[in-house]
């Protein structure tokens, strides 16, 4: 089938032991992808290995496209307690839906196909393919996912500032040394996913 536009899919904070996960469904108009390739001189690759510099020149650089109307996005994320109640995967799963739901319309949904990261699956009512690091070769899914990085880590520096104890600005919730030396020492927060931490806890 030919399609008009392609979503790509993707999220960030599976792994961390506190905070939310967020997962972005990014939309663009497939005569429009080269245009948008060759209006920058970024490097297109997965978020996590880009410099926190080089994701918020791509953060920039989208929304910019986003006012043009030539890129559009949506975010949904699930806190920490949500995870804990129904655990990474059933939220994950969610959180595509969500996103999918709020960017495509009815109407768009039989000319527009979903391309998704690693395992992500979407409903069936939508055209879809699932691409081993497509964060790394398909532009869309790379889109999502500095999308998501860049606001995910935003709201864990956000969090900082509440909670100073933990140090969520330097490792945004991931389980490092000194974050888990943290959590030893003063307790975990609201913020800490406890069926993460029963090793420790």
């Amino acid at each position: 089938m030919n399609y008009k536009f392609v979503v790509g899919v993707d999220e960030v904070g599976r792994g961390p032991v506190a905070g939310p996960v967020y997962v972005c469904s990014a939309k663009i108009a497939i005569q429009d992808i080269d245009e948008i390739l060759k209006g920058t001189t970024l490097p297109l690759r997965d978020s996590k290995k880009l410099t926190e510099r080089m994701r918020n020149k791509w953060f920039e650089y989208l929304d910019g496209l986003r006012k043009q109307g030539k890129f559009d996005y949506k975010i949904s994320s699930a806190k920490s307690h949500e995870i804990d109640k129904s655990g990474i995967a059933v939220c994950i799963s969610e959180c595509v839906t969500d996103s999918l739901s709020r960017l495509i319309s009815s109407e768009d949904r039989k000319d527009t196909l979903v391309l998704l990261d690693g395992g992500l699956k979407a409903p069936v009512a939508y055209a879809q393919q699932t691409i081993i690091k497509g964060d790394e070769n398909e532009a869309s899914i790379a889109f999502a996912s500095v999308m998501a990085k860049v606001l995910r880590d935003t709201y864990m520096k956000e969090l900082h500032s509440e909670f100073p104890h933990y140090g969520f600005d330097a490792h945004k919730g991931y389980g490092t040394a000194k974050h888990m030396d943290a959590i030893r020492t003063h307790g975990p927060c609201e913020q800490h996913r406890l069926s993460f931490l029963r090793s420790v806890l």
